[in-house]
C-alpha cells in the first residue's frame, strides 16, 4: 500500500477472503493476505489475514514476516529493520535479513505451557 494509514484504515470483507481459498481450489491451509507499506516511524508496517485457516486477523505474525523481511530489505537496501503489524493488538518486530534466512525478534507473553514426551517402546 502507499503508506500506514491507508493499511491501518483497511477493512477487508473476511468472509470473501475466506472464499478465496475455496473458489480457487486450493486444498493448502496456508493461504493468507499480507497488506504492507512503510511505516512513519519504522521501517515498514503490516497486516495478514488467514480467514480460511481459522484466524481472521493474526495480531503479529512470524509466518508473514518471512515473506516481508526480504522484500522491504530489497526495496529499502538495509538488512536490519525494525516493523509493527496495526492489528488491534499490534506487535512491534526486528527483523534481520540473513541472506537463506530471516531473523525475527520481539516482546512476547506466555500464553500457554506444555510438555511433548516420545513413548518408545
Amino acid at each position: 500500500m502507499e503508506n500506514e494509514k491507508t493499511v491501518k484504515q483497511m477493512e477487508p470483507d473476511i468472509a470473501k477472503l475466506k472464499n478465496i481459498k475455496t473458489e480457487a481450489g486450493m486444498v493448502d491451509d496456508s493461504f493468507g493476505v499480507i497488506i504492507t507499506a512503510p511505516g512513519s516511524d519504522c521501517d515498514f508496517v503490516s497486516r495478514y489475514f488467514a480467514p480460511s485457516a481459522g484466524i481472521p486477523e493474526d495480531p503479529a505474525t512470524g509466518r508473514a514476516h518471512c515473506v516481508l523481511i526480504p522484500y522491504w530489505s530489497d526495496r529499502l537496501g538495509k538488512a536490519k529493520m525494525t516493523a509493527r503489524q496495526l492489528s488491534n493488538r499490534g506487535g512491534q518486530l526486528w527483523c534481520e535479513n540473513a541472506g537463506e534466512r530471516v531473523k525475527i525478534g520481539g516482546k512476547a507473553v506466555m500464553y500457554s505451557h506444555g510438555e511433548i514426551m516420545k513413548n518408545f517402546t
